[in-house]
């Protein structure tokens, strides 16, 4: 019984501690991840944590036309996609890069 109950945990802190799969499309959960980004402390489309190394997604800041994958126009309204920044339990992981955004 212990045993079960150690899997069962560790499967649980395993699934529960990983982030989620960006899609080749580039879409997380149907959306697509380029577009005009709002970041918000509540209620957020997605939960996003700042790596340096390992990304789900690369993601460049752009001022205009954000139409590539990964790329990013911030917006304080109208905007495609609401993000969360976090330090834990991300949906995925994203790297700012000055070039080449995208799934790596």
């Amino acid at each position: 019984m212990k045993l079960v109950l150690v899997f069962l945990l560790g499967v649980v802190m395993t699934f529960g501690m990983t982030a989620g799969e960006v899609g080749s499309d580039c879409t997380f959960k149907g959306k697509k991840l380029a577009g005009k980004v709002q970041f918000v402390t509540s209620f957020p489309d997605f939960k996003v944590q700042v790596v340096d190394s390992f990304p789900d997604l690369k993601v460049k800041k752009v001022s205009s036309f954000p139409s590539d994958c990964g790329q990013w126009q911030e917006v304080t309204s109208f905007p495609d996609f609401k993000v969360q920044i976090v330090t834990s339990f991300p949906d995925f992981k994203v790297k700012y890069v000055d070039s080449f955004p995208g799934v790596p």
